[in-house]
């Protein structure tokens, strides 16, 4: 059982270590030259890319949450055991905090870098776009309903769940499409958390949005899964992780 665990969150701890270090970094870093020309889509395909392929990496280990959000989601939905949600999340905040930290190293050698917001999330005069903390809460409320909500769909029974990590990291690359003008996209507490400690100040100060629009949009969508989708496949999932970790 303890080797089970660890293994788990060696897992999400690598998963979500890649989330924030290859999506931030493909901001902070690559985003910062405009003669490579990734602009807004290349960093959500970046952020796509790292879900899509931890998915598959480390994703039959631990479920591949990699987001306290989806961690919440997933336990509403029937989908994670109690047990598991605590530690997930630590390591999930653990994770990006020390990624968030080698991008600093790493950015920081260029001669003239300047951190600026640092990839952090923000409402606000801290909004890429100035939108307000209302419609801020909103977007990150409803985008991560649906993150969730496909999430949920594609690992349930009768999906095609052997691919579910391309719906997945598509989705999430739909989602920073959207939402990058907004609040440079969270939908995730622990990417807002590693990147927020390190851009200081405001940043640190408006994580609050960061956290709970994010668990709410994902334990509403999860309460819907367990009307919408069948019970026995709700159930099946928890049964099959208890007795795997017994």
């Amino acid at each position: 059982m303890r080797n089970d665990m660890q293994r788990r969150l060696t897992a999400e701890f690598f998963g979500t270590f890649w989330l924030v270090f290859g999506g931030c970094g493909s901001a902070v870093i690559a985003a910062a030259y405009p003669q490579l020309g990734i602009g807004f889509m290349g960093v959500a395909f970046a952020f796509g890319l790292t879900v899509l392929t931890m998915a598959y990496a480390v994703g039959h280990i631990s479920g591949g949450h990699f987001n306290p959000a989806v961690t919440l989601g997933l336990w509403s939905a029937g989908r994670c055991a109690n047990k598991h949600v605590l530690p997930y999340i630590i390591v999930q905040v653990v994770g990006a905090i020390l990624a968030s930290g080698a991008l600093w190293i790493i950015a920081s050698g260029k001669p003239d870098w300047i951190p600026g917001g640092f990839a952090a999330n923000g409402y606000g005069a801290l909004s890429p776009g100035h939108y307000s903390l209302a419609a801020c809460f909103f977007a990150e409320l409803l985008l991560t309903f649906f993150f969730l909500f496909i999430i949920v769909g594609t690992t349930s029974k009768g999906a095609a769940t052997g691919f579910a990590g391309i719906p997945i990291g598509l989705a999430l690359t739909l989602i920073h499409l959207i939402s990058i003008p907004i609040t440079n996209t969270s939908v995730n507490p622990a990417r807002s958390t590693g990147p927020a400690l390190f851009a200081g100040g405001e940043y640190v100060g408006q994580l609050w949005l960061f956290w709970v629009a994010p668990i709410a949009g994902a334990m509403i969508a999860g309460a819907l899964a367990r009307v919408l989708y069948e019970p026995s496949a709700i159930v099946d999932t928890v049964v099959v992780e208890e007795r795997r970790t017994a």
